[in-house]
């Protein structure tokens, strides 16, 4: 049976390719997720995206997901600078997640260097453009090849 990995982005990465391309980049999410697709066709996983701009609806996904899935992978946006809530939803799932920031949230605006997320995720992985998201992937594929 494949693994089952989730990504979930939050608020405002739905503009992603449209916004501050010299932050984000210039390719959509849309566009992007389909090459990991392609990536990680063969490594009996399956990948699943989400992406809402209402902090409830990522609280809903996180608890329909968060005792099945496998591994879920969170870019919450703005959200991971002011969500209790969002925490107390990753601390109350079984599902490993790991935080994920496209751009360097540290050289960036102080109040971005503060998460409220981090500390129930299992890692955090910052900076690396859209490729944060395929080094999640490939923690997780390493991960899982030795469950069963």
């Amino acid at each position: 049976m494949k693994k089952q990995i989730w990504i979930i982005n939050g608020a405002n990465l739905n503009l992603l390719g449209k916004r501050e391309a010299s932050i984000y980049g210039n390719q959509s999410f849309e566009d992007y997720f389909e090459e990991l697709k392609s990536d990680f066709l063969d490594k009996d996983i399956e990948l699943n995206y989400f992406q809402s701009n209402h902090e409830g609806e990522i609280i809903d996904k996180l608890h329909l997901i968060g005792f099945s899935a496998d591994g879920i992978i969170l870019n919450a946006g703005a959200f991971t600078h002011t969500s209790v809530a969002i925490a107390d939803a990753i601390s109350s799932i079984s599902t490993p997640v790991i935080e994920v920031h496209i751009s360097n949230t540290f050289a960036r605006e102080e109040f971005r260097h503060k998460s409220f997320l981090s500390k129930n995720c299992i890692g955090i992985i910052v900076g690396f453009g859209m490729e944060s998201y395929r080094l999640a992937i490939g923690y997780f594929t390493n991960q899982l090849k030795n469950i069963k």
